[in-house]
């Protein structure tokens, strides 16, 4: 008989991802004594350790390392089977994915979310959040269904989409940056030793996306348009910021509209999804989230 199960290599994956058998626990709704104790019996069985103890703190062997490799796979593949067989059984996927660009709050969906599980269907909904690029990837990495993402996505095409809106961007400055004493449009010599904030791109693999930087310019990279905004205000920096998020700290005056040579274009937001993907749910998103999301789904002011 096989010593190692699925749900053992389950265990094992969420012990490493959250580093400690009590995270684990609370991520896959168990106590940590079962946890541990599936370990050990686990270790005991195969003859190896899996992990190194260190108090709280667990980190993989070798051995552990080289049966995640193979292991992950094998959780992924066994998804995708038991979502297949249920959707041949239901219509209805085990898991529907959705990722939206990191602009958007989460929270902005709590209405589509209430009413897909008011359906209840039976699907589990996950939900990520990404920067630029990343939400993009998430698709093309099979790690989201559906995604609301910016910009244009990745050549090679193997995607549908649907527009969903666009953003219109404003040059900003705190009201004692230096940048406020030019008398005409900013120019991009005039940036050179100026901070720009910028949010970081979230992709592992595809190419980072920026907007307007030069090379060599000096950069303060943030995690969230929320922080690029704070920082703004803050005085440590320039940058675009779209225009329908800062209403209220353009009224109070906490951060100034300059005219630049150079204005950025509009982003345009897209809904998009795999071409051929079937499924209920993904079907149900796809009609639910075919709207204008941008800006109307945008906090009017991070201030």
């Amino acid at each position: 008989m096989l010593k190692l199960t699925l749900e053992a290599i389950e265990v094992v994956d969420a012990i490493a991802r959250h580093g400690s058998f009590a995270a684990a626990a609370t991520r896959l709704n168990k106590v940590p004594s079962t946890i541990s104790y599936a370990v050990g019996k686990l270790e005991e069985q195969l003859g190896m350790l899996l992990f190194e103890r260190n108090g709280p703190r667990v980190t993989l062997t070798g051995a552990g390392e080289e049966m995640l490799k193979e292991g992950r796979w094998l959780l992924g593949a066994a998804s995708d089977l038991e979502s297949r067989m249920r959707q041949i059984a239901t219509g209805y996927e085990s898991e529907l994915r959705l990722v939206h660009d990191s602009l958007i709050p989460t929270e902005a969906f709590m209405s589509d979310i209430r009413a897909f599980e008011d359906l209840r269907c039976g699907t589990r909904l996950r939900i990520g959040c990404e920067a630029l690029t990343g939400s993009w990837e998430a698709l093309r990495e099979g790690r989201a269904d559906i995604v609301v993402a910016a910009g244009e996505g990745p050549a090679g095409g193997g995607y549908q989409t649907a527009a969903v809106g666009s953003l219109e961007f404003a040059f900003c400055v705190a009201p004692t940056h230096p940048l406020t004493r030019l008398t005409r449009p900013v120019q991009r010599g005039d940036l050179i030793d100026c901070n720009a904030i910028v949010v970081g791109d979230t992709a592992r693999i595809l190419s980072d996306r920026t907007v307007g930087l030069m090379a060599g310019q000096p950069r303060i990279t943030v995690p969230s348009m929320a922080a690029k905004v704070a920082c703004q205000v803050a005085g440590l920096g320039h940058g675009f910021l779209p225009r329908a998020c800062i209403t209220g700290e353009l009224a109070r005056g906490t951060l100034v509209e300059l005219p630049t040579e150079e204005p950025r274009s509009p982003e345009a937001f897209w809904l998009a999804w795999k071409t051929g993907a079937q499924g209920q749910a993904l079907r149900w998103w796809r009609e639910r989230l075919n709207r204008a999301l941008v800006p109307a789904l945008l906090p009017r002011s991070f201030g």
